[in-house]
């Protein structure tokens, strides 16, 4: 079910007129999707976080335009000021609830690997997954249990126990998470300080003086 956020048309594309809007604690938006025309909005700051908060990054939010029928959609992009810590500008992507899309889903790790009790250091290298399926079934996260995994052990893509109507795009043989001996961790950090092409000292003087 589509939670609802109403929307305010925004006439005016000057930046004195978005400062105006931020001012009175709304932020600028643009509503756009396939074969569809783009809508200029505002949309209040505090309830669109709220809404992301509780109903996650990929929730859909029915927006209630000013004097139009109302839409569903997606936050598809924003951009915040790094200074402030505030949003500055939303984009609204209308979806088609009968039809698939892909997306990524964040990755959220349960419980504790007992190879981190004897000293492992776990390791994610993957923290969203992309999957495939019609926007009222997008999974707001998916749970990965690691309180199986030992020293040495992981899981992969492959190895998730998921359920729900959606497809999962990454490679099957693609980590996941893995629990890594600490001596294992320092070979690689200094494999890789190794790989590092280092200077040769001299040798634009020694090519000059060859020419």
């Amino acid at each position: 079910m589509a939670v609802k956020l109403k929307a305010a048309k925004r006439e005016s594309l000057k930046k004195s007129a978005n400062k105006v809007v931020r001012l009175s604690g709304q932020v600028p938006a643009v509503v756009y999707g396939k074969n569809k025309e783009s809508k200029n909005v505002a949309v209040d700051s505090v309830e669109l976080l709220k809404t992301v908060r509780d109903e996650g990054r990929n929730a859909i939010i029915s927006l209630d335009i000013e004097n139009d029928s109302s839409v569903d959609v997606m936050l598809h992009e924003y951009q915040m000021d790094p200074i402030k810590d505030e949003l500055i500008h939303v984009d609204f992507y209308v979806v088609n609830m009968s039809q698939e899309m892909d997306v990524a889903v964040a990755i959220r790790l349960d419980g504790e690997a007992p190879g981190s009790k004897e000293g492992g250091v776990l390791q994610q290298p993957l923290y969203e997954i992309q999957v495939r399926a019609k926007p009222g079934d997008i999974p707001e996260e998916i749970a990965v249990d690691v309180s199986s995994l030992g020293l040495g052990e992981g899981l992969t893509v492959g190895d998730l126990k998921v359920t729900g109507n959606f497809e999962i795009l990454e490679d099957p043989e693609t980590t996941v998470v893995t629990i890594v001996a600490p001596d294992t961790v320092e070979d690689i950090e200094q494999a890789s300080d190794e790989d590092a092409e280092p200077e040769v000292v001299g040798s634009e003087k020694k090519e000059s003086e060859e020419a």
